[in-house]
């Protein structure tokens, strides 16, 4: 979104030149799919969420399939198909969610994708209803109703949850309990349930959470 950027090619070549081995696409950038042809750095390749609700439409998943994807699975190495990010149980999208993971999942299959790549969805940890300690972390009840089918989704698939961790917007909301050094990892030793950071908890209570609906398999 800013201005004054260096070209698409010049972007992969930073990557390159520096070890970095994945991208994240935040909507398919056909300029950006060029660049990655051959690079061998795993993508992350996002459904913008205003393009949700026309892939609950099987045809339209498939040309999106077909276009972003299938065209260019010679040569990039896509690893996961993030169909929305950051939809909440109560945002209007939310009924969107499922069909579209479906649809994108059978157009990945029918282009015989499916070994190469895993769909999902990508959420935040405000679908947690508590989240510590991390052992009793739980989707809220307005949360829990919308990713339980998604979840069980990705269990058939053995597709992981995406989730983006945020310890910043949990240290600024409650600074009276949270320590910065806790937030910063650089915290001497464990707190009293057995952590030495915030990311590693908000971690575990999503493992507990995913327990809590019945998939404890899911990554």
């Amino acid at each position: 979104n800013g201005n004054n950027l260096p070209t698409k090619q010049a972007v992969v070549d930073l990557y390159k030149s520096n070890r970095i081995g994945k991208i994240r696409l935040y909507y398919p950038d056909e300029g950006v799919l060029q660049a990655l042809r051959g690079s061998n750095i795993e993508v992350i390749l996002g459904v913008p969420n205003d393009q949700l609700q026309s892939l609950t439409n099987a045809g339209a998943a498939t040309n999106w399939v077909n276009k972003y994807v299938k065209a260019y699975s010679q040569n990039v190495k896509f690893k996961y198909i993030a169909v929305g990010n950051e939809i909440h149980p109560g945002d209007s999208l939310a009924g969107s969610v499922l069909p579209a993971l479906e649809n994108i999942q059978k157009a990945i299959s029918a282009a015989n994708l499916q070994g190469q790549m895993k769909v999902s969805t990508a959420i935040d940890t405000t679908l947690l209803g508590n989240s510590y300690p991390p052992k009793d972390g739980v989707f809220s009840s307005s949360a829990s109703s919308y990713i339980r089918p998604i979840v069980n989704f990705l269990a058939r698939n053995g597709a992981p949850l995406l989730a983006n961790v945020y310890p910043y917007f949990a240290y600024v909301n409650n600074q009276q309990s949270i320590g910065l050094d806790y937030a910063l990892f650089t915290k001497k030793g464990n707190n009293e349930v057995g952590y030495q950071n915030l990311f590693d908890a908000l971690l575990d209570s999503l493992y507990a959470a995913l327990e809590k609906v019945g998939a404890p398999n899911v990554k």
